[in-house]
């Protein structure tokens, strides 16, 4: 699509210039982002100059790190391509890239002026990459959304090819409209209210960043970090092991898994944890869900033994039932 737009922006008499940048969490990193400064710096870009995020997710967060630090910020569009993008990273104004330690650990948040959504864009996206923004509107009917739930429930099938258009435009408003509720009312996450937003993701960010982001992608990590999150739940008696399980079918129907890859090492995933950006003083704060529409923070307490906390040997715990089982 990036012709197409550029033909459109210098019709209606803007100058274009474009940088295509490799797709993936393995590249997004401060050396990606140099090839942006470069283009500015070679185009004379300014101020009053507008970069637009033609892409996914990993597009749409380099880009906006990149307006948010060029001349100490200039304007972003979003143009998610992407489910995922579309239904949550192009919408909130966080930015960043990876550290080889952690994911996402620099960055900024950044509002875009506009963000452009075309679900046609959607029938040329890989069926991978369908599954994995599925992953993050199934975690929207879990935060708060009960009744986009109770739809993704109830749909005869979550794959890319059996989802109506009728389901996909309720997919793509109700998820955008519910992460926009939340940013509105906590942007920079000083309340706490924003963190729910990560339900899933302390455990996935740790997993992609164990695995170098290459086995697994953004949303099937957060796919399993969730079914992992409601084991945590029901093991601290905060929801049931039924609705756990009305959960992990949801996530199954979309053909996403809910174990972990094989050769995985727990220990690095308990140790990634602490570089979480949520960790303060050692200690950090898990969302789990209390029932299906609304979700806890609780805390995370590494060595604590207390039976209303998070702690590592839950952790593993929880992860060593999620091992693959070994083929005899």
């Amino acid at each position: 699509y990036g012709e197409r737009a550029m033909a459109a922006l210098t019709q209606a008499n803007f100058e274009v210039s474009h940088c295509i940048l490799p797709d993936g969490e393995q590249y997004k990193t401060l050396q990606s982002i140099e090839q942006i400064y470069d283009l500015a710096l070679e185009h004379g870009l300014e101020r009053s100059s507008t970069l637009v995020a033609l892409g996914g997710g990993v597009i749409g967060d380099m880009t906006g790190f990149a307006a948010a630090t060029w001349l100490r910020g200039m304007n972003v569009v979003q143009v998610p391509t992407t489910l995922l993008a579309m239904v949550d990273s192009s919408i909130g104004g966080k930015t960043g890239v990876n550290h080889p330690r952690g994911k996402n650990l620099i960055g900024a948040f950044y509002q875009p002026r506009l963000v452009v959504t075309d679900p046609q864009v959607l029938a040329t996206l890989p069926e991978r990459e369908f599954r994995a923004g599925m992953a993050e509107v199934i975690k929207y009917g879990i935060i708060g959304d009960r009744e986009l739930f109770e739809r993704l429930e109830g749909a005869a099938s979550l794959k890319q090819q059996d989802i109506d258009p009728e389901l996909l435009s309720t997919i793509l408003t109700r998820s955008a409209n519910a992460k926009a509720i939340v940013v509105s009312k906590d942007e920079h996450e000083l309340t706490g209210l924003r963190a729910t937003l990560n339900y899933g993701h302390t455990i996935g960010h740790a997993i992609e960043s164990v695995t170098k982001y290459i086995v697994v992608n953004h949303g099937e990590a957060v796919a399993i970090g969730m079914v992992a999150a409601g084991c945590i739940a029901v093991d601290l008696k905060l929801w049931t092991a039924a609705e756990a399980q009305r959960q992990n079918a949801v996530i199954s129907k979309a053909n996403l898994a809910i174990d972990l890859p094989s050769g995985i090492d727990l220990n690095q995933i308990v140790a990634t944890l602490k570089t979480d950006k949520k960790v303060k003083a050692g200690k950090g704060v898990f969302i789990l869900p209390t029932c299906i529409g609304d979700t806890q923070t609780i805390a995370y307490e590494p060595t604590s033994t207390e039976t209303d906390r998070v702690s590592d040997p839950l952790i593993k715990q929880v992860l060593t039932a999620m091992l693959p089982i070994a083929a005899t």
